[in-house]
């Protein structure tokens, strides 16, 4: 991105090119068969991001940990890659099974630390996007460097618009 930021959007991409250049998933490619459960899956996250209390994403998380992820797994692709834990099925499970199961297990862990919702939706209002907030320095209130600067310069020219002659 141009301000020297990464973000990963809890949108899949629509076409499956996309989604299998945004990922280092080792499964087999993406089909367009598997954009519907995908966005579904991704609008499920979502409701967990952008809850107002922990409660609240708790009530969203749960059913999603349940239907979505299975026994606690641990793989090396093949010794490709370091050991590391896995919800899914297998190393080649299916988009609709690898996305929810890989995107449960964080928010579940932030909720459980923080006892907060495990993120925010951005405060720009032509944007968005959920996002996690927490990290060093005060709690951010916008996804990116982008949204805030938007923000912050539509204020100023609403302030100076309000006040003619005034900087």
């Amino acid at each position: 991105m141009p301000d020297g930021e990464q973000r990963r959007r809890l949108r899949p991409p629509a076409a499956p090119a996309a989604a299998n250049a945004a990922t280092s998933a080792t499964g087999p490619p993406a089909a367009t068969e598997d954009v519907p459960p995908l966005r579904a899956a991704a609008a499920r996250l979502r409701e967990v991001f952008a809850a107002a209390s922990a409660d609240e994403a708790a009530a969203h998380l749960g059913p999603l940990l349940a239907a979505r992820t299975g026994p606690l797994r641990l793989t090396s692709h093949g010794g490709t890659s370091p050991w590391h834990p896995h919800l899914d099925g297998s190393d080649d499970a299916p988009w609709p099974e690898w996305f929810p199961a890989s995107g449960c297990p964080a928010p579940a862990v932030l909720l459980g630390d923080r006892q907060a919702p495990p993120g925010r939706t951005c405060a720009s209002a032509r944007c968005g996007d959920v996002f996690v907030p927490h990290g060093s320095g005060p709690e951010r209130r916008s996804c990116s460097r982008r949204c805030a600067t938007r923000e912050r310069v539509a204020a100023h020219r609403a302030r100076t618009a309000a006040a003619p002659g005034a900087y």
